[in-house]
């Protein structure tokens, strides 16, 4: 068992035995306050009625008659007649309290009508006190007033057994509700020092068995246990595609320099492959830099106000004139005043790689669409082409870094055009998706927030 277990049984088990004993002396005090009270002196008209009438007949018969009255008339009464002379000595020869005899006394003093408590003087001058005490004849107090374990003197139950239960039942309350939070507590700890020891599928979820904020806190490790196997593959994948897409460039330059070894009358050719070889190296490692960059979110620009129709004009113009060559055309459709608050270059960016990648698959002889409107809050881009289009199950990978799908396979690139777009995007606050024309073709989405008035 670990500290928190600990703690939390502790202080619930604590509060619980406090409770627990709190409850138990109170009602021993109860037990003990009312046990004396049922000992003193008894009240109401039947006790003041008995009295009276016990008063009478010693007034003609004396002490035998007295207790032959009580005999036949107190049978199975709750409460019996007591008789103490000047000295407390009871006059019948039973038992009484000292506590009733003061108690009698006192409610004399006060002249209470309503006590069964009376003085009475016999013609030779001896005082009597008469008073009703709880019990039967002889002086032996009834069943219903001598509970189990009651002291003959009035005292209450021992409190010892109820605290003994109060313990018992704290003990095992606090034990469960301890191993109730503590345990979910343990088996994210086991998951934290297996996913830190490399276990990255490592998930929580499904141990907590409950609904509550530790439940919730498990879908969150879940969830981030997911994104960083996530990206650690991601990582993964990136350096073997790096180092793929170098390894072929690399291998063609070494090939070269070899051919233009063993024949130097085609000393120019080779060099021709030696610079081109080159130069798609340099493209290359130039789209993996700006692509890191953007991963970690520093370009060296900071966001201004712009107006996207202007951004879209300037690559639709340049990409129009290099599509013309091609047999396709891109035109735009972007009303003025749709003012946005991001990067220019960054968008630029992101809407070239995307105009770029629709001349490159659209079918000879169609048009690149790149349209532009306000939806709420929203500035949308939309850039649709007449191509093949992609497999649905692609749509979502597209934008993963070196994938080209099926349908680009025989293209040439690194794969890395619409990544780059994507977290161009992204880092603007906005959000891509893509998805197949109806006819044929693909459309790509681009959202972005309008700059606030």
């Amino acid at each position: 068992m670990g500290r928190l277990f600990w703690k939390i049984f502790i202080a619930c088990w604590l509060a619980l035995l406090l409770t627990a004993g709190g409850g138990a002396l109170s009602a021993w005090f109860f037990h003990q306050a009312r046990g004396q009270q049922e000992r003193g002196v008894e009240g109401g008209p039947l006790a003041r009625s008995q009295v009276d009438a016990a008063i009478a007949v010693f007034k003609h018969g004396g002490v035998g008659a007295l207790r032959d009255w009580m005999g036949d008339v107190g049978a199975g009464s709750r409460r019996a007649v007591r008789v103490v002379d000047t000295q407390g000595r009871e006059v019948l020869g039973g038992e009484v309290s000292s506590t009733a005899v003061e108690q009698a006394r006192v409610l004399v003093q006060q002249a209470d009508r309503g006590a069964a408590s009376r003085l009475y003087t016999s013609p030779e001058g001896a005082t009597y006190l008469f008073f009703a005490v709880p019990g039967g004849p002889g002086g032996a107090p009834p069943a219903e007033f001598s509970p189990p374990g009651l002291p003959p003197e009035g005292g209450g139950p021992s409190p010892l057994p109820p605290l003994a239960l109060g313990l018992l039942l704290s003990l095992g309350l606090s034990s469960l509700l301890a191993w109730y939070l503590t345990r979910p507590v343990k088996h994210l700890k086991a998951a934290f020092s297996a996913f830190a020891a490399g276990k990255l599928e490592t998930r929580v979820g499904s141990l907590m068995g409950r609904r509550d904020e530790i439940a919730d806190l498990g879908q969150d490790f879940d969830r981030m246990a997911q994104r960083l196997q996530g990206a650690m593959a991601a990582q993964q994948r990136l350096l073997h595609d790096v180092s793929h897409e170098l390894r072929s460039p690399l291998a063609r330059l070494h090939v070269a320099i070899g051919l233009a070894r063993k024949g130097p009358e085609k000393i120019d050719l080779t060099l021709e492959r030696i610079e081109r070889e080159s130069a798609r190296l340099d493209q290359l490692l130039g789209e993996v830099l700006t692509l890191s960059r953007l991963e970690s979110g520093v370009t060296g620009e900071t966001f201004s106000h712009f107006d996207v129709a202007d951004v879209a004009a300037d690559v639709v113009g340049d990409a129009d004139f290099e599509a013309q060559a091609m047999g396709r055309r891109v035109t735009l459709a972007a009303p003025d005043g749709i003012v946005l608050r991001g990067i220019p270059s960054m968008l630029h960016r992101a809407l070239e790689n995307l105009v770029r990648n629709g001349i490159k698959y659209a079918d000879p002889g169609t048009v690149v669409e790149v349209k532009i409107d306000a939806v709420a809050d929203r500035c949308r881009i939309s850039v649709c082409d007449r191509g093949p289009g992609v497999p649905a199950e692609e749509l979502e990978v597209i934008f993963t870094p070196f994938y080209r799908g099926e349908n680009g396979q025989g293209e040439k690139g690194f794969g890395l055009g619409l990544a780059i777009a994507r977290r161009a995007v992204l880092m603007q606050g906005g959000s891509l998706r893509a998805c197949n024309r109806e006819g044929g073709g693909l459309c790509v989405e681009v959202l972005l927030l309008l700059a606030s008035p």
